[in-house]
Formats: C-alpha cells, sequence, structure tokens
C-alpha cells in the first residue's frame, strides 16, 4: 500500500489539515510520484465572469469529502498510485505571457519527473501552457475537450490570447493534431452559426450537446476511441460541459447541458486511452457558495485518478 494516503477521515475530521487535494500530502517535486496536481489560479483572460482563481482552492477543499475507493472502476486509487499536491503555479494576474512560461515551466518539472499532471484552473486559457509542455515532451497529442464552447475563436476583443482561443493557438502551434482530436458538448446561442464548420474545416471533430443527448456512454467512448486511436492524449475539461442546473459556479454558463452522473459515465467510459494529462477548469467559486460545482470538478479529478490506478494495476498483471 501507498505511504501516500490521505488520512482517514474516522480518525481526523475533514476539516482538519485541508488545503491540499483529498488532504493528500504537499509535495515540492514530482520525483518519485505517479500524478501530481496542480493549481493555476489565473482568470483574467475570461471574457465574461472572473473568479475561476479561486478554483483551486475551492476544488482542493471540497475534496476532503472524497474516499479512495472507486467502487464503480473497482479501484482504490491509493493502494495503486503515488501522489501528491505540488501546490499553485506562480502566475501573473492580468499577465498571460509571462504565466503561459510559469505553467509550461512548472509542467515540465513533473513531466521530466514521469509523473502525470492533473491541474485545477483558472480560466480555460491555461490549457494552452499545459499544452505546451505536454507537446514538448510527448510531441503533438490528440486533444479531448469536454465543454460547451469551441474555445477556437482566433481573436477575442481583438486578441488573440483569451479563454476563447487556446485550441486555435494550440493547433497552429502544433501541439495538437486536430484530425485526431475530438471536442464534446458545445451548445448555445452563437454569433456565427457557422461555428462548427469552422471547428470541421480545421480538422477536429465536434459532437454537439444537441447529438449528444441522443447517444448512450458507450456510443460516445466508441466515437472518442475512433478518433484518437492509440494517440497520447491530453483530456481537458471545462465544468460548463455540466449544465448549470449541477454546476452553476462558471463564468459562461450554457443551458442544456449535461447531468453530473452523465459526466462521471463519460470519462469512465474511455479509461482505456493513452492519457498524459488532465485538467478541469473553470470553476468558480464566487458563483456558488454551496460548492456543489467544486465538488463537481474534484470527483472529476478523482474519476482522473481512477483512470490512472486502473491502468497501472492493469498494467501490472
Amino acid at each position: 500500500m501507498s505511504n501516500y494516503q490521505p488520512p482517514s477521515a474516522s480518525g481526523s475530521p475533514r476539516f482538519c489539515n485541508m488545503g491540499n487535494f483529498m488532504r493528500l500530502p504537499h509535495a515540492q517535486s514530482a520525483e518519485g510520484l505517479d500524478f501530481g496536481i496542480i493549481g493555476i489560479p489565473f482568470d483574467t483572460a475570461a471574457s465574461f465572469r472572473a473568479g475561476a482563481r479561486f478554483g483551486p482552492n475551492g476544488v482542493r477543499n471540497i475534496s476532503a469529502m472524497i474516499k479512495p475507493n472507486n467502487v464503480a472502476m473497482g479501484v482504490n486509487i491509493m493502494d495503486t498510485l503515488k501522489g501528491a499536491d505540488l501546490g499553485d503555479v506562480p502566475v501573473i494576474p492580468d499577465y498571460i505571457h509571462e504565466t503561459y512560461a510559469a505553467i509550461e515551466e512548472t509542467l515540465t518539472g513533473v513531466l521530466d519527473a514521469g509523473a502525470v499532471p492533473i491541474s485545477i484552473g483558472g480560466d480555460h486559457a491555461i490549457t494552452l501552457g499545459e499544452l505546451r509542455a505536454i507537446a514538448k515532451k510527448h510531441e503533438k497529442v490528440s486533444l479531448v475537450h469536454f465543454d460547451s464552447h469551441l474555445d477556437l475563436c482566433d481573436t477575442v476583443f481583438g486578441q488573440k490570447y483569451n479563454h476563447g482561443t487556446p485550441f486555435r493557438r494550440a493547433m497552429e502551434e502544433g501541439l495538437i493534431d486536430p484530425s485526431k482530436s475530438i471536442q464534446i458538448g458545445m451548445r448555445g446561442s452563437l454569433y456565427d452559426p457557422d461555428d462548427f464548420k469552422i471547428a470541421a474545416d480545421l480538422g477536429f471533430k465536434v459532437i454537439p450537446g444537441d447529438t449528444l443527448h441522443t447517444m448512450t456512454p458507450a456510443d460516445l467512448a466508441n466515437a472518442i476511441k475512433e478518433r484518437v486511436g492509440d494517440n497520447k492524449v491530453f483530456l481537458t475539461f471545462d465544468i460548463d460541459f455540466i449544465d448549470p442546473a449541477y454546476a452553476p459556479g462558471t463564468g459562461t454558463p450554457e443551458v442544456g447541458g449535461f447531468t453530473s452522473y452523465e459526466a462521471l459515465q463519460y470519462i469512465r467510459g474511455i479509461k482505456d486511452l493513452n492519457f498524459v494529462g488532465f485538467d478541469v477548469v473553470e470553476v468558480a467559486p464566487p458563483y456558488d457558495h454551496s460548492e456543489i460545482t467544486a465538488y463537481m470538478g474534484a470527483n472529476l479529478i478523482f474519476e482522473f485518478l481512477s483512470i490512472l490506478a486502473y491502468q497501472k494495476a492493469n498494467k501490472n498483471k
């Protein structure tokens, strides 16, 4: 059994020693770890409501509720994995390029140590910095993108770097392979009715929200697997993929989304992909004092960890 165990709530109340994800140990380095949790509290690339800078802290605090056994996946994550909370990237509010450099440097250290980075945002602009580090280590990867927005704008407010532009930049920089990437759950009103066609013209496969509502989790899993194949995969999950009835604490909510249960089923269905990194972004606790949204974000990270545990356990058999 790993020595990197969260304390049991039967011996130490959950409201004690909070501050790290699942009350895991804090570590300065990812050496010897299977995964590292990294906070990226940057939200000044948001186009409407800011507040996701408080996402990492909000997700960590409520993650004290999570226990290490994932019964649905058949794993105890800490029996199989060794991991820690690595703290936050030293972001600089309003200075996106300096923040990108800090994100890339931090994740490069995690990747070079052989650990899988799992980041908590922050607005969706941060994912570009993560992908720069990922591609430096793994070359061009497939993107599996759960969101209600494509985030493929060329510019927002005349600017190239915004939470609506990261995947256009990632494509241009050669960090992701659009032909082996997939975007899932997009919905809502649009300025340009051809947005989905634009995404397709750029090479991405899009499963709009209305289409996804007609599919089973198995249907989606098959579509994702067919698209990415054996490629290395980075999974990015914008919390606004989930309907605001289930996740109201986000900057740009869109109605007509998906339940928390559906989201968990979608993630569990792709447990066999070749993942090299994950993030959850756009959790904005100021708009949800009940912590429902932050708890959803924490549970998504728990599912990511469960996938890593499942893969490691089955690899060792």
